[in-house]
């Protein structure tokens, strides 16, 4: 789908190398630009090779360089680079790229109709943009990660970088928008993209029902309160999901079970002093977890099982579509796009790897 679109990455760590990841796996050419010694994301998470997790498993299909970007040499040698490309997307400090020499006053005038994306944790100008933060922190200042308690009302802290991920969709989003502009006039664009801004944009609801009602954790049938939604526990310990908000799926379980007396209770609360919550808490208790999941298969009432990762690669789901896959080199990876099929699949690049090759395009 975008194969001929040039992409040049400044990016290091996470936000910015997934983005790129879901645009190569859409066919984008990608030339990542390395410093000297290399994205720190080669030395998180060790695996027994000695490669760093976080890079291969965000770096597949793509080309690298390094340059050393504090010398002319290397920013005379990106600017050529970028000249010959359709889009550049970076993760540095604010104005870090400006006195590089490669902002977008300097970029344009080398590549007029580039789109160009900066990824930041509070934007490019304000009152927190020049001060490092991680994933926790955008989580935290956002509101989103006090949507994640447990029953004390203590925050829960995530084992997945949320806000990182969010950010790489949403500088996809405006990287794919601005080529579509460039398409239509002509025009390249400028892009800045907040993490914690893109995490406030999943509040909409929230905020309005603060507003409207002062109750801070969003909709009411959907936060756990309801018995119909909710998180219940199987015999063996494990956790299954049941979502039978629409009143034909709510029956469905509940006469499943011979339990016509539970209908009425659908949208009751998920409180000790409501009965048929307790009724409900015992019978999941009753089976084990691989026995719900059988009856989340047969019944269609909205149940799912809380998997394990390393569960996935088993469930019938995700094999029918190999969305996770062991790859020609020989580690894991998961697909980007799962309706998507690629003939030729390359490995994360070695540090400078393309380098020789993408400099003598350059002299052609």
């Amino acid at each position: 789908m975008l194969e001929g679109i040039k992409v040049i990455d400044f990016t290091n760590y996470l936000p910015g190398p997934y983005a790129t990841l879901r645009l190569a796996d859409l066919g984008a050419e990608i030339i990542k630009v390395e410093p000297p010694e290399g994205d720190p994301a080669r030395n998180t998470g060790i695996s027994k090779q000695g490669s760093g997790l976080v890079f291969l498993s965000n770096n597949r299909q793509k080309k690298s360089i390094t340059l050393n970007l504090k010398e002319k040499d290397g920013v005379e040698t990106a600017l050529k680079l970028i000249a010959h490309a359709d889009v550049l997307i970076e993760s540095f400090r604010p104005g870090v790229m400006g006195k590089l020499g490669l902002g977008y006053e300097a970029v344009q005038k080398v590549k007029p109709d580039i789109v160009y994306c900066s990824i930041s944790g509070y934007g490019q100008k304000g009152l927190l943009s020049k001060l490092g933060n991680h994933d926790l922190n955008y989580m935290a200042l956002s509101g989103v990660l006090a949507q994640l308690k447990d029953k004390q009302g203590k925050p829960v802290h995530p084992s997945i970088t949320i806000a990182d991920y969010l950010g790489g969709f949403a500088a996809n989003e405006r990287i794919l928008a601005g080529l579509v502009s460039r398409f239509l006039t002509g025009k390249g664009s400028y892009h800045s993209i907040s993490i914690t801004d893109q995490l406030v944009s999943l509040l909409g609801n929230h905020v309005m029902v603060e507003k409207e009602t002062g109750e801070a954790d969003g909709i009411s049938v959907l936060n756990g309160s309801i018995i119909s939604y909710a998180l219940y526990e199987t015999q063996d310990g494990r956790y299954m999901s049941i979502g039978a908000l629409e009143p034909k799926f709510w029956q469905n379980f509940c006469l499943a079970h011979g339990r016509e007396d539970w209908i009425a209770a659908h949208f009751s609360k998920t409180e000790d002093a409501n009965p048929i919550f307790q009724e409900i808490t015992t019978l999941f208790k009753k089976k084990t977890f691989y026995e719900w999941i059988e009856f989340a298969q047969k019944v269609d009432c909205c149940m799912a099982p809380v998997l394990e990762v390393g569960e996935l690669n088993e469930h019938p789901y995700f094999k029918e579509k190999e969305l996770i896959f062991t790859s020609s080199w020989g580690d894991c990876q998961v697909k980007m796009h799962s309706d998507i099929k690629q003939e030729t699949i390359s490995p994360p690049p070695k540090k400078g790897q393309h380098k020789d090759h993408i400099l003598n395009n350059l002299l052609v």
